[in-house]
């Protein structure tokens, strides 16, 4: 069993003090994560206000309901800093907060739910481990703790991942709920959404143009002087090496970037000028821009590992990756007064997808959202599926190795806090159809990994043409 020493030596006073808990301490045991129904997990979640810390003890399958708990508590709790959190793990040496209150100094409440069970199992010290104890031990740890109903089960929450079919129902639906906005027929005019950028119009136009050349991409570009100065500018980073000096976007075009990532990078910028990036965001979430730049840089890197005969667009994939979360942009353009809501329950519910929270606030998700509005755009189908089924591991319909790629993609940056959320597990059926190993796929995300910086970089620039 792994336990830091300084909840070994909790475990050891409180034996001392509680003798009968003595033979209780020495069955705690490690087990692997695989070998324990997530129905008998339960996480800690560390809050605070004015009025102090709080520690809320959940089921690992269900949502803390933060708006619910701070009506009950007459408070206004939201997750503990970052910063904070972070020394505090260093202090006690445990990647997760445990549930021993002894050790983070806060009050305890947990979630009715977790009376019902006999044996608990908690995040250990080791990842993707969980200490098994029983009834007695965890409460002899929690001392006087308030029970109140403060989470939501994930089986009542009804996210919609393999059903677009019924997304604009349900958009519509929320909408109608959340707003004063009228239905229309059209999505655009529901959303009350800018149209499409004349910029944007223009790429379409070239996109399906069979004479287009470099020379009209070029002067197409160059027509918008921050895209202009954004292409030179990747073309001229430490990231391609390019021989020689970048002078003009056709340079650019030609020795570097290529026809077909030009196009797409541009695509990608106009739609990211159509909507702000909210500056009220969750705490310790990689920014907007620099999510999508590993996004779309590490999606680029593992299509052109696959097999010529069934490797996607370079373009399109790249094009999908950088607009893999627009609809979190549009979350926040359709429901500002709910918005700051939503990053507050992400913020407090890492352990689960973001969607789960998105779904229990508003009834739809960014996924949804995001791709019915590539669609209104007349955006290529690839992208469409991509944003819609990118969280659906079990995808393998219309052009679903877009979709496939983003999900591989998004597991490995949520393994270093680039992307929001707990890593899921990637099964082989998904490495076969995507004609990849899973040993080939991480030595490209580690040597992307080395190039962190000039990662930061590019998204800064990205970011600085859309504003």
């Amino acid at each position: 069993m792994t336990v830091p020493t300084a909840v070994a030596n909790l475990f050891k006073e409180i034996s001392t003090t509680k003798t009968e808990l003595a033979d209780e301490f020495s069955k705690v045991v490690e087990v692997p994560e695989q070998g324990v129904a997530q129905q008998v997990r339960v996480r800690t979640v560390l809050l605070a206000d004015e009025k102090g810390r709080v520690q809320v003890v959940i089921p690992e399958s269900s949502v803390l309901d933060l708006d619910s708990l701070n009506k009950q508590t007459n408070r206004e709790l939201r997750a503990l800093a970052k910063m904070d959190l972070e020394a505090l793990k260093q202090r006690i040496q445990w990647q997760e907060i445990p549930v021993v209150p002894d050790l983070t100094g806060a009050d305890v409440i947990t979630d009715v739910s977790i009376s019902d069970l006999e044996d608990i199992y908690t995040p250990s010290a080791s990842r993707g481990n969980y200490l098994k104890m029983n009834r007695p031990l965890l409460e002899a740890l929690i001392g006087q703790a308030k029970t109140m109903e403060v989470s939501v089960p994930l089986s009542d929450i009804a996210v919609n991942r393999d059903e677009p079919g019924q997304d604009i129902k349900q958009i519509h639906k929320a909408i109608s709920h959340f707003t004063k906005f009228r239905i229309c027929k059209r999505l655009e005019d529901t959303l009350e959404m800018p149209p499409l950028p004349e910029s944007a119009q223009r790429i379409i136009k070239l996109r399906v143009d069979p004479n287009a050349g470099i020379a009209d991409l070029a002067d197409l570009v160059e027509t918008d002087p921050s895209l202009s100065a954004q292409v030179v500018s990747w073309a001229s980073s430490s990231f391609y090496a390019a021989p020689g000096k970048i002078r003009s976007v056709h340079d650019a075009i030609v020795r570097v970037l290529g026809f077909d990532l030009v196009m797409n990078l541009a695509m990608g910028l106009a739609l990211g000028k159509t909507l702000d990036v909210p500056d009220d965001v969750p705490e310790g979430v990689a920014s907007y821009w620099e999510q999508a730049v590993w996004m779309a840089t590490l999606c680029g890197g593992l299509a052109t590992a696959i097999p010529k005969d069934n490797r996607p667009e370079f373009g399109l994939t790249y094009l999908s990756g950088l607009l893999h979360n627009f609809g979190y942009l549009v979350l926040a353009h359709v429901f500002p007064p709910h918005f700051s809501l939503i990053n507050r329950y992400t913020e407090v519910n890492g352990h689960v997808d973001v969607d789960y929270c998105e779904q229990h606030l508003l009834g739809i998700t960014r996924e949804q959202i995001g791709s019915q509005l590539m669609y209104t755009w007349n955006m290529p189908e690839e992208v469409v599926n991509a944003l819609r089924q990118q969280k659906n591991p079990e995808y393998d319909g219309e052009h679903a190795i877009y979709a496939n790629l983003i999900f591989v993609s998004t597991q490995f940056l949520r393994e270093r806090n680039i992307a929001h959320g707990p890593a899921q597990a990637i099964t082989q059926e998904i490495w076969d159809r995507l004609q990849l190993t899973e040993a080939g796929a991480r030595e490209i995300f580690e040597e992307l990994m080395g190039m962190a910086d000039e990662m930061k970089m590019l998204a800064g620039n990205l970011e600085e043409a859309v504003s």
